[in-house]
């Protein structure tokens, strides 16, 4: 079957699978016990079939796609700290915004208009899920970890993909003026003149009023591509540039399912991975509420909290494949990293 024909069985039936209940996430793989391509839903607990009502099974196949459920546990995203360096920073470890509590450095990356050395993490690291101002100081380590300001700020956030959160207020579109106006218009004018030939002062002003019949909306659920946000150092030259144990990294790749993918971050270090779902459309808790993000890639438990913003790296050459943001005891979810660097204009 056609990878094509699997992503577009996704795109037609995830909102109904994400609207069932214990679902956090609609992705596509493969089946574990056949390999064929499949619809996967994530789940936070994987439940026997009599235990479910007939609204909450999960359908054998959609749009002649078979399915699959694979149990991810709750998705968070991830914070905890670690240790400090100096006099040289290396990617890969503790690092935060100076309210929350660490994160990690991803890597190093330049601005695409000025050519500057950034620093690259999560927007929920550097920005604190959107509660931050440009210029705020950013420390390393994390205030977790012990990191004073001002006395360890070596950064300054610059600017962050905003995060949009499921319960945010839609704003109703205002709708186009109808014929309705113009006919009123003309009823006005003609009383008002009816009433100056009688010699009548009073006059008849027109009103808006609400409509008496109301269309049925669907609410659409915001989305997100990437949690993602850039810093511009206090001194560049305290930045190696290399990831620890891992090096420097030289270009990009995107992610492929089979994938073996590696990372160091601020709370289990060195680990390696497989990429075992792609375009996933996924609902991540924060602090602040829930947000979705679509078109992530997921593979299994390789990181925990603290390593929010490590950089996803080919497992044979030191190529950028994400930015880590999120993940559970079962599963870890990371944003492409071609995304990351478009949507903030910046190159690896």
């Amino acid at each position: 079957m056609a990878m094509e024909q699997v992503f577009q069985a996704q795109a037609a039936h995830q909102n109904e699978l994400l609207a069932k209940p214990n679902v956090v996430g609609v992705a596509v793989g493969r089946k574990n016990l056949t390999g064929e391509l499949s619809v996967v839903t994530l789940v936070e607990q994987k439940k026997p079939l009599a235990a479910l009502s007939a609204q909450e099974v999960i359908p054998k196949q959609v749009d002649g796609v078979r399915t699959d459920v694979i149990e991810v546990g709750y998705l968070r995203a991830y914070q905890n700290p670690r240790n400090r360096f100096r006099p040289t920073i290396p990617s890969g470890v503790s690092l935060g915004h100076y309210k929350i509590t660490a994160g990690t450095l991803g890597t190093i990356v330049t601005d695409r208009t000025t050519g500057e050395k950034l620093l690259l993490s999560n927007n929920h690291v550097m920005a604190n899920s959107n509660d931050a101002l440009v210029g705020d100081p950013i420390l390393q380590p994390g205030p977790t970890d012990g990191g004073q300001n001002p006395a360890d700020m070596v950064a300054r956030l610059e600017r962050f993909v905003r995060i949009r959160f499921t319960d945010e207020p839609d704003t109703p579109p205002t709708p186009p003026p109808g014929q309705g106006c113009d006919i009123v218009s003309v009823i006005v004018a003609l009383t008002n003149a009816l009433a100056a030939l009688l010699g009548s002062s009073s006059r008849v002003a027109p009103t808006t009023a609400k409509p008496q019949t109301q269309t049925t909306v669907t609410a659409q659920v915001p989305t997100n591509e990437v949690d993602a946000a850039v810093a511009k150092p206090i001194d560049p030259n305290m930045f190696s540039g290399e990831i620890l144990n891992i090096g420097m990294i030289s270009g990009t790749k995107p992610a492929t399912l089979g994938m073996k993918v590696r990372k160091m971050g601020r709370t289990t270090g060195y680990t390696e991975g497989t990429v075992n779902l792609l375009n996933a459309t996924v609902n991540v808790g924060y602090g602040s509420g829930t947000a979705r993000f679509t078109g992530q890639i997921i593979t299994g438990p390789i990181s925990q909290g603290g390593d929010s913003g490590s950089l996803i790296v080919d497992g044979t050459e030191n190529k950028a494949v994400g930015l880590l943001f999120a993940g559970s005891n079962l599963a870890t979810i990371f944003n492409p990293i071609d995304r990351v660097l478009d949507l903030l204009s910046i190159n690896i």
